[in-house]
């Protein structure tokens, strides 16, 4: 007798994958561009898997992070594995130290995050370039803008989760939560379930507890003005690089330019290039830097990150702004 056959493996409907092959297209040349998808079993990540692979074929590869927090990690971790043997995926298990506590990544979950990329963004060169693809979808992006909304974010934070930054894509921000877990569930996959995602120890855990009783709620509506609210945030930091270039004058001991008839936001843009031109990856956190400004306006001096900030006047009596090294404290 021969043996039994394996059974059929499901695979998405193919109006599912024209959808997704169109939301791929605009970020990507799905004929030619290879892809790391980062699966962490989740139904989120497990769809973006099963449309890539249908998608791109061989040059799909997937990897999955092991962070070393949850004794429940490693099996997570050999599930992806088991289920890209089973499609003929080729997958990695990364594995490595997580981030000591400084700075800004001095919560867990930023740590976790910072390691997770790095690891990623190692593993997408070993595979030859191309793109990291994430899972990250509209319902992501309504919890993050809201988020940032309740934290007093300017338009770079209600830009919310950008479609792609440097090479990390997320073509999946047009699709709702919901659509992802029946795409996996009518392929006859049980993905895992992360605690910590209904964990109230973290804000958006609680937050999505909130967002899920506001049917109200529009997350595509969300998803578009964050959209709208990135393509603003390009065309500002395009006319800051123009004045830049043109309105600053810049000299080996730093940088000024005449703040006279700028609005608000281009003075504050310009004042954080300024600061970096002279003190290089300072990234003055927001409140800070528009203290600053409004010190500036008023006329004033101030230091920051190094930095020395002083208001004056041109030949011709018009506010000029100078940034230059702060001399060294004294000692004793």
């Amino acid at each position: 007798m021969p043996p039994p056959s394996a059974p059929e493996l499901l695979t998405p409907r193919s109006d599912q994958v024209a959808r997704f092959e169109g939301d791929l297209a605009r970020l990507i040349d799905v004929a030619a561009d290879r892809v790391l998808v980062a699966v962490s079993g989740g139904p989120d990540s497990v769809a973006l898997l099963l449309l890539a692979h249908e998608v791109l074929g061989d040059r799909c590869h997937a990897a999955t992070v092991d962070h070393g927090i949850r004794a429940a990690a490693a099996a997570e971790a050999a599930f992806v594995a088991r289920l890209c043997d089973e499609r003929g995926i080729a997958h990695r298990i990364l594995t490595g130290p997580m981030p000591p506590r400084a700075g800004r990544t001095a919560n867990l979950s930023a740590r976790a995050r910072a390691m997770r990329y790095a690891l990623l963004e190692r593993h997408l060169a070993e595979c030859g370039g191309g793109w990291l693809a994430t899972g990250h979808h509209a319902d992501d992006q309504l919890e993050t803008l809201v988020m940032r909304l309740n934290r007093g974010a300017g338009v770079a934070g209600l830009s919310g989760v950008r479609v792609r930054g440097g090479r990390i894509v997320r073509p999946l921000l047009g699709w709702r939560r919901a659509e992802l877990v029946a795409l996996v569930a009518q392929c006859g996959i049980k993905p895992v379930s992360d605690p910590s995602n209904a964990d109230d120890r973290f804000d958006r855990a609680r937050l999505r507890k909130e967002l899920a009783g506001a049917g109200w709620l529009d997350a595509g509506g969300w998803a578009a003005s964050a959209a709208a609210l990135a393509d603003a945030e390009e065309a500002l930091d395009f006319a800051t690089d123009l004045l830049m270039q043109e309105h600053c004058d810049i000299d080996d001991v730093g940088v000024g330019f005449v703040a006279e008839g700028l609005p608000f936001e281009l003075r504050r843009r310009l004042t954080a290039r300024c600061l970096d031109h002279v003190q290089p990856h300072i990234d003055p956190r927001g409140d800070a830097l528009v203290r600053l400004v409004r010190t500036l306006d008023a006329g004033g001096i101030a230091t920051l990150g190094g930095v020395r900030a002083r208001a004056g006047k041109t030949a011709h009596g018009r506010p000029y702004w100078r940034f230059a090294a702060a001399p060294p404290r004294r000692s004793g």
